[in-house]
């Protein structure tokens, strides 16, 4: 691919249109309006989020993974404790999550801290998931350096042999999940000739209302 191809790719934004009016007062509440608009409209997995994190160095990270529960109070991953992305959270608890609907033109992002959810919650949602999946977060040193692949197929044997009788494993030590409890979530609907509509809620002194303010695109 030629760089002249590359400059040559753009879309115009047609599909909808967002006015102060379309928002509700709490900004979980339009995601649950959207996300569920996103499942309706048959978005393929649209609980893909990029949580971006940073490291003890100021360096930031960013990886795709799926959001397992929405609350009231935020948005819950869940992961290996052990992998980067738990670490980082765990030195910086502040992070950042992007879901992008393409399909719908529509972008959310949210800024928030971390918190870590309880051991019951984690392991309830671990044992609700497919018996391959439990095995694979035992199987797995999650972002650590291993020889091959072969390393992780043997574990994966050995824990099917070791578990055959039961459908649940219980929950890895180092596996667990994070509530981001946003402070700051903006909403972006795609407009013609780069003209978006975009607005941003701001938590008002860490309580529980909202200043809602437009953004220029």
């Amino acid at each position: 691919m030629n760089r002249d191809h590359i400059h040559e790719m753009r879309e115009n934004y047609d599909k909808g249109t967002l006015e102060r009016s379309d928002l509700l007062a709490h900004p979980i509440n339009q995601f649950r309006v959207w996300f569920d608009a996103a499942v309706a409209s048959g978005i393929k997995e649209a609980n893909v989020m990029t949580l971006s994190t940073v490291d003890e160095n100021g360096i930031p990270s960013g990886r795709t993974v799926l959001m397992k529960d929405l609350t009231q109070d935020g948005i819950i991953f869940y992961t290996n404790l052990e992998s980067d992305k738990a670490q980082h959270i765990y030195k910086n608890k502040n992070v950042s999550l992007t879901f992008l609907w393409l399909e719908m033109e529509r972008q959310v992002r949210v800024n928030g801290h971390a918190i870590e959810v309880d051991k019951d919650t984690a392991t309830t949602y671990f044992q609700s998931r497919p018996k391959a999946s439990q095995i694979g977060a035992w199987a797995s040193a999650q972002s650590k350096i291993i020889q091959d692949r072969v390393q992780i197929e043997s574990k994966v044997e050995q824990l099917q042999n070791q578990y055959r009788d039961t459908d649940f494993l219980p929950k890895p030590p180092f596996w667990g999940g994070f509530l981001i409890k946003p402070s700051q979530v903006e909403f972006w609907q795609g407009r013609r000739s780069r003209l978006h509509d975009r607005f941003r809620y701001d938590q008002k002194n860490g309580k529980e209302s909202w200043d809602i303010v437009r953004l220029s695109p």
